[in-house]
């Protein structure tokens, strides 16, 4: 019998500890779900702000005199509208136009670019971009080389800015820069999964400690605390954003998940770009939509949407929101149930609960 291979840890992992985290296995990686309580943790991310480790995502560098090109041909939103020093989201696709994997580009430079996948993935979508190289390109694994925290929150400016010279406000969304952070030198983000204002700070591990615990000690005093993957994927939840494995998958496009916006088809041919014309002209089948359950209960992945007895569709989502205080999730559902203030029925463990379409996202700031 082979051994079960030794978890991953964040450089942060001492912290963790030291800050009573829950540690659980996600993706490979031995990583914080909560400290003090999702609930408190999500609400100060939405009132002020939390610190999440997020350091178990893989980082691929892709350099070369190609590297805009074979980008271009493997995604589908288009690469050769980003300058160095803007970034923006995108996906993986196979060439039946569903996910391999939703992911971040960054353009560093002219010939260089830095990806940003999902843990979970790391090594598939490795695997699958080196089978894709041609020769004037070099695929580069950075996942070590990199720690990643995310300062999310409306306050999450006013907490960063006074331990950088980087000018935080002049950075719009999707915007990056170099520069150094408490002293470590850092890339600088204005990203985020949470539906609120934030930055990325993409670190060499063994700055990773000395950065968290400056941004702690500078902006707990404002309300930040640190923040577990229970409340990122509450938040995302809340801010409709879609996760891989829940949302997305190799069964589903961009069409099928709402994520249109992403998809440039006057760009030139890309992989899964005939697949997805086939499916514009042919129209979907089904529809992600938000849904808030009336009365008591919490629909997770995998309940079914029934109607007239039968199953006709799947929960991806679900939680009961800190923010609303009412379970909320996300379903593909048949066009016919996709309108809001449609009544939909959600099967969860024998009963049927009663819920109702609303517009996504959820939540979106104010500001």
């Amino acid at each position: 019998m082979s051994e079960k291979p030794a978890l991953l840890s964040s450089p942060l992992h001492d912290r963790h500890v030291a800050a009573g985290a829950k540690l659980v296995e996600f993706a490979g990686w031995e990583m914080p779900v909560q400290y003090g309580g999702v609930i408190g943790e999500h609400r100060a991310v939405r009132s002020a702000a939390g610190l999440f480790d997020v350091s178990h995502m893989g980082e691929f560098l892709v350099t070369g005199p190609g590297a805009q090109s074979f980008i271009q041909r493997l995604t589908p939103n288009d690469v050769a509208k980003l300058t160095p020093g803007r970034a923006h989201y995108s996906g993986l696709l196979t060439t039946a136009g569903t996910y391999l994997d939703d992911l971040l580009v960054y353009r560093l430079g002219e010939e260089e670019f830095l990806l940003v996948v999902n843990a979970a993935n790391t090594q598939k979508d490795l695997a699958w971009l080196r089978e894709q190289l041609d020769g004037e390109v070099e695929l580069a694994d950075r996942s070590m080389d990199y720690a990643l925290l995310a300062l999310q929150g409306p306050k999450a400016l006013k907490i960063l800015q006074p331990l950088t010279e980087t000018e935080l406000s002049a950075m719009r969304y999707y915007r990056f820069a170099d520069g150094v952070v408490a002293g470590c030198p850092s890339l600088i983000s204005r990203t985020g999964y949470t539906g609120e204002d934030g930055f990325e700070l993409y670190l060499q591990p063994a700055d990773a400690a000395a950065v968290w615990d400056r941004l702690l000690e500078t902006g707990t005093p404002a309300g930040l605390v640190p923040a577990g993957l229970g409340a990122r994927d509450t938040l995302r939840l809340e801010a409709g954003m879609a996760l891989y494995g829940h949302e997305i998958d190799d069964t589903t496009t961009p069409w099928d998940a709402g994520l249109d916006w992403v998809v440039k088809l006057d760009k030139g041919d890309f992989v899964g770009c005939q697949a997805l014309v086939a499916q514009k002209e042919a129209g979907t089948e089904r529809r992600l939509v938000g849904f808030e359950v009336e009365g008591r209960g919490i629909a997770r992945q995998g309940h079914p949407v029934m109607a007239d007895g039968k199953r006709v569709g799947e929960v991806t989502s679900g939680t009961w929101s800190p923010t609303f205080e009412k379970a909320l999730g996300m379903a593909y559902v048949p066009h016919s149930l996709a309108e809001p203030e449609t009544e939909l029925a959600l099967e969860v463990r024998g009963k049927l609960l009663t819920a109702r379409v609303v517009k996504l996202p959820f939540y979106k700031r104010s500001t």
